[in-house]
């Protein structure tokens, strides 16, 4: 049996799906349906908070862990005078009434596991009641009503209500609310935008569909990969972002070539042929262009990326599989009636508007003048790239969350009146005997409490039931993503420990909480980061070299995918560490981009500019096959694919412009990255430097080949004519 070449893959696919139309829609939507089930059948495998500790700071949790010195979860009760502050002793004498009545209230409530006396702050301000929970799934709403009603019996006061349950609570249901509100918007977007492509509504649903498809077909398929890979809980969210991009952007290559083959005469066989052998080869390449973009966050041994690459991944290639096989099907069978009904206005206006003519003239000067046209759009990218330079990076933090989010209001001026509710540092003794163990660290605490950086006043050690685990915790005066503190975590490793426990033998110690995950986060990304970038441009590019056997293409391709990433970072810098455009996009800046976000950005910005890049050069090399001079073959190419690409690019663009309007800072900051980038993407590189480089770089670029075997490509529009040796639009 003869090896199928891996170009005419599509080619045969799509060719048997269309000649067996409902064969292939039986099995694609079979597929859909088993996987729908499997989900169902197979509960997922969730990652676990274990999975997530990393370095020192890990260790230090597994130890606290083993020796059953978790802390429980815990709620907090925060009284203060409605102005913020207890101000006199009527108002104190008031607040501690209000605290008893707390207490009341709360004792004895389900999951509540006791009450704490009422603790004053250290200058009188404010009483704090801490209530200890059963577990972290208590219900809150119970705990919340019983505080509200202490509120209405002291209306002279402030009775507020924050911890580990509530703000959970609060937090996932606003990322609900964001996903379910970006959700309810962006498809009709999606639809609108299609109809402006095609003009009816047949051929404007078909990408939803086959996007929303490939989707709900992965969610079920990703249910037993989970058992290899832990699925992280924002999995979903990350299937649905990459399949309803990847899905409609492939239909929509696939859909624009089978309309300009049967508007040229084709049959409608012939025509999904000869999509399939053209657009169906550029969208294998892609997919795996973006496939390998998304493999490279396996080079970050992170459970969270690795969950995201994995669902990723499945959606892309599910998406590709639709498009070389279900879709040719679906044309095949609807034939015509994919036109089919006609929005009158847009229908005309599609029909009417040449394929190229407004590109094409466009293109006009950067083709004439690519020396210029490179230099002038390369200035504006470096500009906007420059301010990546100095981006900061620090993990999501209780200053990134919505402050309209009352919970994150209260867990704030907790923090504010009592510092060791908020940035910590925790160190970890095990090995050594109680005794020896409590003055060590009891030392340990005196030295640090010497020093601006911990507040050291009632630090106690607590002991395991054992005796062998031992465990101070050291509060500290700053915020988490404040820079002192990375520096106190620092010194503290690197010298109070050691002094105080380094003569232990045989003890074991390390330094946690959550000023050291931050820093154990920020540098394991720090050190990968350069892998990351390095994996995924030299796979691409390898990846591109090996479809249009040209270095150069390879070389340029990696040039411009950095260029979109150094747009894409140097704007999240601008607007969320610099502040710029934060009354229009209403947030506050906190001085840093979270961590995770420029590698996500990275990696899904590559995988769909690689997206229209291959589309475009595909073409081209179409064009330069069938006999044309390399500046008219770059003209024509990039002129015929620019409609279908700024309708592909408006969608995305339209979609994370919408997260760029949530509440949500994580959803924001991958709004406006990705919108961003992939505007200047879609326009600036795609538009201006790509056909300059092309065109100075001239046959060079495109090595000879044999003619491919297959239909023959149809002869320039007759919109299109020669003058002086360079292809232009007829008026």
């Amino acid at each position: 049996m003869s090896r199928i070449p891996l170009a005419q893959i599509p080619t045969r696919a799509a060719r048997w799906s269309a000649t067996h139309p409902w064969r292939a829609i039986g099995a694609w939507f079979l597929l859909v349906a088993i996987a729908v089930g499997l989900a169902m059948a197979v509960p997922t495998n969730q990652v676990e908070d274990a999975d997530y500790r990393i370095g020192e700071s890990g260790r230090a949790d597994a130890l606290v862990d083993s020796a059953g010195l978790d802390r429980p979860p815990t709620e907090n009760v925060l009284i203060t005078g409605d102005d913020g502050q207890l101000d006199g002793a009527r108002e104190q004498a008031e607040a501690r009434t209000a605290a008893a009545d707390v207490a009341e209230r709360l004792d004895g409530l389900e999951g509540v596991a006791g009450v704490g006396d009422a603790v004053p702050s250290e200058d009188g301000s404010a009483l704090l009641v801490p209530v200890e929970l059963t577990a972290d799934d208590v219900d809150a709403e119970p705990l919340l009503e019983a505080t509200a009603q202490v509120q209405d019996d002291h209306p002279g006061l402030s009775v507020e209500q924050a911890g580990d349950v509530t703000i959970d609570e609060a937090i996932n249901e606003r990322v609900a609310e964001d996903l379910h509100s970006a959700e309810f918007i962006s498809l009709p977007i999606t639809l609108v935008l299609m109809l402006l492509a095609f003009g009816a509504l047949i051929a404007a649903g078909l990408p939803v569909l086959l996007a929303a498809t490939s989707v709900a077909a992965t969610i079920g398929i990703s249910a037993p990969v989970s058992l290899l890979v832990p699925a992280e809980p924002t999995v979903t969210s990350m299937i649905v972002l990459i399949g309803m991009a990847v899905g409609v952007d492939y239909s929509l290559f696939y859909l624009k070539r089978e309309r300009q083959e049967r508007a040229a005469g084709r049959t409608t066989l012939d025509a999904v042929t000869i999509a399939a052998e053209t657009s169906g080869h550029a969208i294998l390449v892609s997919g795996g262009a973006v496939i390998a973009a998304l493999a490279g966050l396996f080079v970050l041994t992170d459970v969270t990326f690795n969950s995201l690459a994995t669902g990723s991944i499945i959606v892309v290639a599910v998406a590709v599989l639709g498009s070389i096989t279900v879709l040719p099907a679906l044309l095949a069978k609807l034939g015509r009636w994919v036109d089919r009904p006609r929005v009158p206005l847009l229908w005309r206006l599609t029909r009417r508007t040449a394929t190229g003519a407004i590109s094409g003239r466009l293109l006009g000067p950067v083709v004439r003048h690519p020396v210029a046209s490179l230099v002038v759009a390369s200035v504006g990218i470096i500009a906007l790239a420059v301010p990546a330079l100095s981006m900061k990076t620090h993990q999501a933090s209780a200053e990134t969350l919505p402050g309209d989010i009352a919970a994150v209001q209260t867990f704030r001026s907790i923090a504010a009146a009592y510092p060791s509710e908020g940035t910590s540092a925790q160190v970890v003794v095990t090995g050594a005997e109680p005794d020896v163990a409590r003055a060590a660290l009891e030392e340990l605490a005196d030295e640090a409490g010497r020093s601006d950086d911990f507040v050291t006043a009632g630090a106690e050690v607590q002991v395991s039931a054992d005796g062998g685990t031992s465990v101070l915790d050291l509060p500290m005066p700053y915020e988490e993503s404040d820079e002192r503190a990375t520096e106190a975590i620092e010194r503290l490793r690197a010298e109070l420990v050691p002094a105080a426990l380094g003569d232990l033998a045989g003890v074991e110690h390390a330094v946690g909480g959550s000023a050291a995950e931050a820093l154990d986060g920020s540098d394991k990304q720090s050190a990968r980061m350069p892998l990351l970038l390095g994996f995924v441009l030299l796979l691409t590019m390898a990846m591109m070299v090996a479809a249009f056997r040209s270095v150069l293409l390879g070389v340029l391709s990696t040039v411009l995918n950095l260029a979109s990433v150094g747009v894409a970072f140097g704007v999240l810098a601008i607007v969320f560490q610099h502040g710029v455009g934060e009354g229009l996009l209403d947030f506050s800046s906190p001085g840093f981009v979270i961590n995770w976000i420029p590698i996500f950005v990275l990696v899904v910005l590559v995988g769909l500019s690689m997206d229209y890049h291959v589309f475009v050069l595909s073409r081209i090399r179409e064009l330069r096959d069938a006999g044309l001079p390399a500046r008219e073959a770059v003209h024509r190419g990039i002129a015929d694919t620019a409609g279908v690409i700024t309708s592909a690019a408006a969608v995305m663009v339209s979609v994370f412009a919408i997260f760029a309007t949530l509440s949500m800072m994580e959803m924001k900051m991958m709004g406006v990255g990705l919108a961003a980038a992939i505007l200047i993407d879609a326009t600036v590189i795609r538009l201006v430097v790509l056909p300059a480089a092309l065109v100075l770089l001239g046959d060079r670029a495109w090595p000879r080949r044999r003619p491919p075997a297959g239909p023959s490509i149809p002869a320039p529009p007759s919109e299109w004519v020669s003058r002086d040796g360079e292809l232009v639009p007829v008026r």
